[in-house]
């Protein structure tokens, strides 16, 4: 069974799924829900929410909306929980604070503010 057959995956979500290598209910199955919306997210989509609720919608066999408060929480949750777990980007530098040096002039080797031309 293809991701398009799967219920609550329109045809966008299956193709975010399909472009992260999640073809078939058994991959679904594999990742699970929070998995699947992750790999979504990381590949640069913006599902929202209603995504990880229809995962899982698909996964036990109901709407998603049907999808009981306490399981969304929890899928919240878990979503928040492997994100904190995440290492940080590569290639990303953290910022650090900046510092400004400014240099002292001698006395003897005091220059002007103005700026000269030369004439050719």
């Amino acid at each position: 069974m293809s991701t398009t057959k799967l219920r609550n995956i329109g045809p966008k979500s299956a193709a975010w799924l399909r472009q992260v290598g999640l073809r078939s209910e058994q991959d679904l199955i594999m990742v699970g829900a929070v998995g699947a919306f992750m790999k979504v997210k990381r590949a640069g989509f913006k599902p929202s929410l209603n995504l990880l609720y229809s995962l899982e919608g698909a996964l036990v066999g109901c709407h998603w909306q049907e999808v009981p408060e306490a399981r969304r929480q929890q899928l919240v949750s878990e979503y928040e929980t492997a994100v904190g777990e995440l290492p940080a980007a590569r290639g990303a530098q953290v910022a650090g604070p900046v510092h400004e040096t400014r240099m002292q002039q001698d006395a003897d080797d005091e220059e002007t503010d103005e700026i000269r031309f030369s004439e050719d």
